[in-house]
This record gives structure tokens, sequence and C-alpha cells, in this order.
């Protein structure tokens, strides 16, 4: 009888045992500094903290994602490396774009309140090539990953530098444009490189049925090296935003895994 009660005590506090999941572990392994475990049902963080991972079995309309995505639903859509085709992609293919607000504001603070900008510490852009400071959250190891980032981009081919420098900025506590979502800048965890050779999907005219035409000025190079350090691009996604770069290291563990599915 006390064994019982115990083994039902153990239970209670730790939660139920969840089923493996290789998207979750790529998320746990990818943030080990803040993320403890889950359940079938919840993320737990280091500090005890619970999130809710809500379903991805039923797929929801891909505007309902976007703006009230759960944990799971940040798996929605697999990422594809730059080792894959650069191709025009299908309507709403935007993997990485779905992201839960709550599980950024936890992670790396709120902006508004001045959660991120003390966790910011300066990085040298393309120093060789003068390309000036930015200032990168030191959670995660962030500004560290950006560092190794810079430095390879800084020892490309002359040729491609035209693409980095002058970069388009990192740190900016706002929202995405026409939305109410905080952008990932406003976590300090993306970077925007050259405008100038940037392709972005709002400032493209639809063609007249509404959609998008893909246009990309980027080279595979400089994707290759922003994915080897746990940065994906938005040149991948159906609302295209070519010189955009964030910190997603679980969506690159997983497109290395061939994308596993539950």
């Amino acid at each position: 009888m006390r064994l019982a009660f115990f083994s039902l005590l153990i239970i209670a506090l730790h939660g139920t045992s969840a089923s493996a999941d290789p998207k979750l572990d790529a998320l746990l392994a990818a943030y080990p500094d803040q993320l403890a475990s889950y359940t079938d049902s919840e993320l737990v963080w280091k500090d005890g903290a619970r999130m809710p991972l809500g379903s991805a079995s039923a797929r929801r309309p891909f505007v309902e994602m976007l703006d009230h995505g759960n944990i799971r639903e940040q798996f929605a859509i697999p990422y594809p490396l730059a080792s894959a085709p650069f191709r025009q992609p299908g309507q709403d293919e935007d993997p990485g774009r779905i992201r839960n607000e709550a599980f950024f504001l936890k992670m790396y603070g709120d902006c508004r309140r001045g959660e991120v900008a003390q966790k910011l510490r300066p990085v040298a852009w393309l120093p060789r090539h003068g390309g000036g400071t930015v200032r990168a959250t030191t959670v995660n190891g962030v500004a560290d990953q950006l560092e190794k980032v810079s430095r390879e981009l800084d020892a490309l081919p002359e040729g491609l530098i035209r693409y980095l420098v002058p970069m388009s900025g990192l740190y900016n506590c706002r929202t995405i444009a026409g939305t109410n979502r905080l952008s990932v800048h406003a976590f300090g965890a993306a970077i925007d490189i050259n405008a100038g050779f940037g392709d972005y999907w709002r400032w493209a005219p639809p063609k007249p049925d509404g959609t998008y035409l893909w246009r990309n000025r980027i080279p595979r190079e400089i994707v290759e090296v922003f994915e080897r350090h746990g940065f994906i691009w938005g040149g991948r996604w159906y609302h295209f935003d070519s010189l955009h770069f964030e910190y997603r290291p679980e969506l690159i563990a997983l497109a290395k895994q061939g994308w596993p599915r539950e």
C-alpha cells in the first residue's frame, strides 16, 4: 500500500511519461539550458514552468497557425537545408515561420519590458570588411554562434561580401510588418543582411491570382554558413524574406535527420 502511494505521488509531482517524439527531443537538445523535459501534453522548463504543447494531429489553416501556433505546430512544415534545391515553395510553405509567441517570450524575455536589451552583447560583423557591430542575445549562445557566422562569412570570396555589408539590422523591439506578432528581431535572435540584395514578399507585386512568385539573389554559400551554426533562412519561405536569418537550431537538427515524422 505504501509503495503504491509513493508511486502515485511521484506521478503527481513529475507528470505522466511521454511517448518519444524526435521533434520535441530536438527542441530539448537545442535549448539545454532552458528546457528540462516534456510529457504528452506539456513542455517542462528548467525552472519548473510548464507550457501546453498543443496538438499537431489535425492540421489547422495556415493563417490560424501563424497567428496562434502552438509549440507542436512550430514543426508543422519541414525545413530544407541549403543543400536542397532552391525552388518556388508551395503556397504557405513557410518552414519556421509558425512560432508560439509564449515560448519565445519565456525563452528570451519581453523587449517591451526591457527584458531583452539587458541580455544583448556586441558582436563584430565582418570586421575585415568594416561591417560594424550588432547586438545579439546571449541567451542560448546566440551571440556566440553569430560570431562564428561572422568569422566564416568574413573569409568568403570578395565577390560575396556585397550581400553581407552593409547589414540591415539585428535587434529591434518591433512587431512583424502587418501583424501584432513580435518579430524574432525583438528577441535579439535574428539578423537581416544587405537589403539591397534581399527580396521580400511584401515588396513584390502579387500575380493576378493573388499568389507570389518566389525571388532570391542570395548565394548558397552564405545560406550554408548560417545553417551550419543553427540559423534558418527566410528565403525558404513562400512568403519569402531572403535577407532574414533567425536562430532555430532545432529545425536545422531535424533537417539533418531527414525530418523524422511521428
